[in-house]
């Protein structure tokens, strides 16, 4: 079965941000398209399931106050160390500070700042995104139930 695909306009959307976000995070390559990346003028791009989960784990850092920059920082280790499941990790933000909690252990993403702390399960955001998809899209939009971003 293949992966249904989401045009930039439809993840925008779906995730809760403008498409001039989109597109800023795509060139700037916070966020690239994995099913179709855009290859010049007039091409479109086409956003996974994966791909909007990341979106919105980065639409809920910039909420809580967390720099972009700092967002970046916090993906790239994401990537490099969580893997293909993102949604099990847990990040703790600390005024400008991320923690990640992997199992037992906690590891501070940023290394700077301090002040309440607020729990950001990223479990959480695959609800979201399905609950966007299914009034946006319709239910027919969902991916199989075990989806690994």
């Amino acid at each position: 079965m293949t992966e249904q695909g989401f045009s930039g306009t439809k993840a925008a959307s779906i995730v809760g941000i403008s498409y001039r976000q989109l597109d800023y995070w795509a060139r700037t390559e916070l966020v690239r398209p994995s099913m179709i990346d855009a290859a010049g003028s007039g091409s479109r791009r086409e956003y996974s399931y994966r791909d909007l989960l990341e979106l919105r784990v980065i639409k809920n850092l910039l909420d809580a106050g967390i720099r972009l920059e700092s967002v970046r920082e916090v993906f790239s280790y994401l990537r490099e160390h969580v893997g293909s499941d993102i949604a099990s990790a847990h990040i703790v933000i600390s005024g400008s500070n991320v923690v990640l909690c992997d199992g037992d252990e906690l590891i501070d993403l940023l290394k700077k700042g301090q002040g309440v702390l607020n729990i950001l399960p990223l479990a959480g955001v695959k609800h979201e995104v399905d609950t966007s998809l299914v009034n946006i899209v319709g239910a027919h939009a969902l991916p199989a139930a075990h989806v690994a971003i």
